[in-house]
């Protein structure tokens, strides 16, 4: 069972030249992770190690990016998105995340490989708002559909803004 972690306002940031490198399997358990990652998110390799990698979700995280992210990956496609995440001590960091599908020598779907590095603050500054409307939107109905309402939220804003997700998230990755 994970620990409780109470956040912090204390932000982490990733180096200019610094990567988080990590594998799960297909539901997500960390089977590898790199230095950086166990570095900047605070925890040891044994305790990273066969847990979930949501062990990192930050509370700020709307629930409606992360189906979106596993609805895009299930399609086998990549995803590329900015996601704010939670050190063992309750501080947190920014990264921007590239996850795609991992696959064995067969050709089965091993689990996903996911590169995050530093994000742009054009990104953050651009995305925190609409994931506090995000989060509004989970928290104001039902848990049941709160994912799908507030990737709805989205959607509108992306609608809005005339872009793809894709185009935003790209349009974001420079300072």
């Amino acid at each position: 069972m994970k620990n409780k972690i109470t956040p912090q306002n204390n932000e982490v940031c990733l180096g200019d030249d610094e990567f988080i490198v990590s594998k799960t399997d297909r539901k997500g358990i960390i089977t590898y992770t790199n230095r950086v990652f166990m570095q900047i998110a605070g925890f040891s390799e044994s305790e990273l190690l066969g847990t979930q990698h949501n062990i990192v979700r930050h509370p700020d995280m709307p629930r409606g990016v992360f189906k979106f992210l596993w609805q895009t990956l299930q399609q086998e496609d990549e995803f590329f998105g900015y996601v704010k995440n939670l050190c063992k001590d309750g501080s947190y960091y920014w990264v921007f995340a590239n996850i795609t599908p991992d696959y064995d020598a067969n050709g089965n779907l091993a689990g996903y490989y996911s590169v995050r590095r530093k994000p742009s603050q054009l990104a953050i500054n651009t995305l925190s708002p609409i994931y506090q409307e995000m989060l509004a939107v989970e928290q104001s109905g039902s848990a049941r559909d709160a994912a799908d309402r507030s990737i709805a939220l989205l959607q509108l804003k992306l609608d809005e803004l005339g872009v793809s997700y894709f185009e935003l998230v790209m349009s974001l990755d420079k300072d």
